[in-house]
C-alpha cells in the first residue's frame, strides 16, 4: 500500500501533462481499493496475486491467467510504466504490448530486460516519491502542481465521521489516529510502548486515539486497549481502504511505525509522528513538510533487515528499544497542537 500511495505524484504529475490520456492502473487485488474512484484514473485493473501464484500447477488458473494478459494487451497501450520493478511488473508491462515500455534501470529480478526504456536513477539514498517521479521526468513530464495526491471527497469525511460517532466519539471531537502494527517484525515498536503513549497523552489532555489497520493489526490493536488506561476507538479489521483512508484524513496527527498507513497520512494532508528502527527515513519516511520522525539510535542501523541481527540477545532490536514513549508522546501532544480543528 505504502508503494502505492508513494507512486501517486507520477500519476498527477501525468495528468496534469496529458489531461486527455487514458490511464489504467495494474494493482494487487487487496489494494485495488485505495485507486478505485480517483478522480485522476480512468480505470483500475486489479490482478489476483495469491489465485495466479498457482500458474503452471493448475490449469485451470493458467488459462485464467493467459486470457488476463490477453485482455491486458487488448486495451491496446501505448506507454507501460513500471514502477514496482520487479519481475511479475516487467512482465505486465511487456504483456500490455505498448511499444514504449519505462522502468528503472536498476530494478530487481530482471525486470530491466523487459523494458525499452531504463531510467537511472543517480542517488542512492532518494526518497522513494522523487525516486518514481525521476521516471516521469525522464518522460519530459514536469513536476506536478497539485498536492491532493490522493483526494478524499467531503462525503467519505462524513462518512468517516459518522463511523467514528457511532464507535463512541463525539461530532467534531478531535483525535489522533494510530497505526501500531508493521508488516516486519524489526519495523514493530512495541505494544505496550503504543499503550504508554496514550496514557500520557490522555493525562496531558490531548485528544483521544483511534486504532486502525488491517486484520494483522487487529491483536495488536486488542493488546493495546488492554494495557491503557481509556481503552481507544479500536477501528483494526474494521474499515475498508477507502475507510481507512477518510478516518486518517480526518485525523489531528498519526503516531505509527514506518507502514502502509503513513503513507496515507502524508498524502491526505495528516501530520504524522513516524518511529524508524531498521529503516532509512530518507528513502521511505513521510513524504513532505510538517512530520516527525524518530530514529533509533543503534549502530547497526539502519539495517534494512526484516529478523534483527541480534535476535534473542540482550541488543535485539536497540534501535527501536531507544526510543522511549514520553518522548513519542511529546511530540505527538506538540504535533496535534499545532493542528488547526478540521
Amino acid at each position: 500500500m505504502g508503494d502505492i500511495v508513494q507512486a501517486l505524484p507520477v500519476l498527477t504529475a501525468l495528468k496534469e501533462a496529458h489531461p486527455e490520456a487514458h490511464v489504467t492502473w495494474l494493482v494487487a487485488r487487496p489494494f485495488a481499493g485505495i485507486l478505485e474512484g480517483h478522480p485522476r484514473l480512468d480505470e483500475v485493473l486489479a490482478f489476483d496475486r495469491r489465485r495466479f501464484a498457482h500458474i503452471g500447477r493448475n490449469l485451470p488458473i493458467t488459462g485464467e491467467f493467459l486470457e488476463f494478459l490477453r485482455n491486458l494487451r487488448r486495451r491496446g497501450f501505448s506507454l507501460a510504466i513500471d514502477l514496482q520493478g520487479l519481475f511479475r511488473s516487467g512482465l505486465f508491462a511487456l504483456a500490455s504490448g505498448a511499444q514504449t515500455r519505462v522502468g528503472f534501470r536498476a530494478a530487481r529480478e530482471l525486470a530491466p530486460l523487459f523494458y525499452t526504456n531504463r531510467v537511472p536513477v543517480p542517488r542512492k539514498e532518494m526518497h522513494a516519491v522523487d525516486r518514481y517521479l525521476a521516471v516521469a521526468q525522464y518522460l519530459g513530464i514536469a513536476m506536478p502542481k497539485a498536492a491532493d495526491h490522493l483526494p478524499v471527497p467531503a462525503e467519505a469525511r462524513a462518512a468517516a465521521r459518522q463511523r467514528l460517532a457511532a464507535a463512541g466519539l463525539a461530532p467534531a471531537e478531535p483525535f489522533v489516529v494510530v497505526c501500531a502494527h508493521a508488516r516486519w517484525e524489526t519495523k514493530q515498536w512495541p505494544p505496550e510502548r503504543f499503550a504508554k503513549v496514550l496514557d500520557r497523552l490522555k493525562a496531558d489532555g490531548g485528544p483521544r486515539a483511534v486504532l486502525v489497520g488491517g486484520a494483522s493489526a487487529a491483536a495488536i490493536g486488542r493488546a493495546i486497549g488492554d494495557a491503557t488506561d481509556e481503552r481507544p476507538i479500536d477501528l483494526t479489521d474494521k474499515t475498508t481502504l477507502k475507510e481507512l483512508v477518510a478516518v486518517i484524513a480526518e485525523a489531528r496527527a498519526m503516531v505509527t511505525n514506518d507502514s502502509g498507513p503513513m503513507h496515507v497520512a502524508a498524502a491526505v494532508g495528516t501530520p504524522v509522528v513516524a518511529i524508524f528502527g531498521p529503516t532509512n527515513p530518507a528513502r521511505t519516511g513521510p513524504y513532505g513538510a510538517g512530520h516527525r520522525v524518530l530514529t533509533g539510535r543503534a549502530p547497526c542501523a539502519p539495517c534494512y533487515r526484516r529478523r534483527c541481527l541480534y535476535a534473542g540477545g540482550t541488543e535485539a532490536l536497540a534501535c527501536l528499544a531507544s526510543i522511549t514513549a514520553d518522548e513519542v508522546a511529546r511530540i505527538l501532544l506538540e504535533t496535534s497542537r499545532q493542528v488547526p480543528s478540521r
